[in-house]
């Protein structure tokens, strides 16, 4: 079987991989880069992705890049704590919560690719439309010449901004915009809480969220990536990866401190400050169009809340690898694939835009704006417990449900 995946991001990297892995060898990836430089910021991937990363055999090399978090904790912007939890093993899983840097992770998994498959990524090769029956696509190249690539499947991970999707839903426009607008950096400041915390602090308006991304430095030093949030300051057009000026934007943060945390000097202390608009996609009807078929952003693209995107942009290519080596047919496998996975991320991005398991901050401000003394009076334990609860059973990472599924791997039998 011929398989072209457009877009060589995290999904579409990790979807090699796993048909790689299921015996699929003829692969070729169209990335319309001219270079992988491994931009971005941090990222997580959560107990679900680290289980598929780990059957692919490649979690080691991917959680050296990163460190994993013990604790996610939410305060208001009062400093005032609302819920913490365990998190990755700390909390029952057999596999972990990594956080990693977006770019080294993309580097990693391009490594993978080219040590498992060759040089199968073809740079510099834009996407311009695939074929009414999903068998080729036109790619344009850096010259701007044009070249037809074949493959019995076509697998379009092409992002946010998907070529391939916006061919089928010409109508749809661009992103939607939540009205809230990011800025996402990293910095080296002396090691937060117990340096294994992920928290983030605020509501719906505006609020911060920091995680480490490296283990504390000898003189107590810690790399951290953050992201700073507020409503409006920006545009749904803005460019992405736009530079921002860091002290306007600690500005906005004045008087968020507390005796661990001074937000506005971790904002000044960036390397750089990168301003993104937080939007998404609305779900869409239908994913596949004969042989070629949506994966990660370019199927959900959804909102960060819940630290959800990579990881189930992974559990994507890791479902469709397993659904084409276990069903009848390619036919069959896209269709399994589809009934699987859009009504999932479908509800997950429902409960993104209700902002997730960040809802309890939402809830302390609203109920609670002047501080509370005891965050149980105004939040019962048992509400906060299944608001906690009910996002790991959407995204499907619930620590039960999670050790108990079955392995998504289907490896070929070798031969006698």
């Amino acid at each position: 079987m011929q398989t072209l995946i457009i877009g060589a991001g995290i999904g579409g990297l990790v979807t090699a991989l796993s048909l790689a892995d299921a015996g699929h060898r003829d692969i070729i990836i169209a990335e319309r880069s001219s270079e992988i430089r491994g931009l971005g910021v941090g990222l997580n991937l959560l107990p679900h992705a680290a289980r598929e990363l780990d059957e692919l055999g490649v979690l080691d090399r991917v959680a050296a890049l990163g460190v994993e978090p013990a604790t996610l904790a939410y305060y208001t912007r009062r400093g005032q704590l609302i819920w913490s939890e365990p998190r990755g093993t700390h909390a029952g899983y057999r596999w972990p919560q990594l956080s990693v840097h977006r770019g080294r992770l993309q580097l990693l998994l391009r490594d993978l690719v080219q040590e498992r498959l060759g040089d199968v990524i073809r740079l510099g090769h834009r996407l311009k439309r695939v074929a009414e029956d999903g068998r080729s696509a036109v790619c344009e190249r850096a010259d701007g010449t044009e070249t037809e690539l074949h493959a019995d499947l076509i697998v379009a991970a092409d992002g946010i901004h998907s070529t391939a999707r916006a061919q089928r839903y010409p109508d749809e426009g661009g992103p939607v915009w939540s009205g809230l607008t990011l800025w996402r950096g990293t910095a080296t400041v002396p090691a937060l809480l117990d340096a294994r915390t992920m928290f983030m602090m605020g509501d719906a308006d505006q609020k911060f969220v920091a995680y480490p991304l490296e283990a504390p430095r000898p003189d107590g030093t810690q790399r951290i990536n953050f992201i700073a949030e507020r409503r409006g300051g920006g545009s749904p057009s803005a460019d992405w990866n736009r530079q921002a000026d860091r002290g306007p934007v600690a500005e906005l943060f004045d008087g968020w401190t507390t005796e661990w945390l001074d937000i506005p000097a971790i904002v000044r202390d960036a390397g750089e400050l990168l301003e993104y608009p937080m939007v998404d996609r609305e779900a869409i009807p239908q994913w596949t169009f004969g042989r070629m078929t949506l994966l990660g952003d370019a199927a959900h693209a959804m909102y960060p809340n819940g630290s959800n995107g990579g990881s189930q942009a992974i559990l994507d290519a890791r479902t469709l690898a397993h659904r084409i080596a276990t069903e009848a047919s390619l036919e069959e496998a896209l269709a399994a694939y589809e009934a699987e996975r859009r009504p999932a991320t479908a509800r997950l991005l429902e409960m993104t835009r209700q902002t997730g398991p960040e809802r309890v901050m939402q809830l302390a401000s609203e109920r609670a704006p002047e501080g509370f003394a005891e965050v149980t009076d105004v939040i019962p334990q048992a509400e906060l417990e299944e608001i906690a609860a009910a996002y790991k059973r959407a995204a499907g990472f619930d620590p039960d449900g999670l050790n108990a599924r079955a392995s998504l791997s289907v490896r070929p039998e070798p031969a006698s």
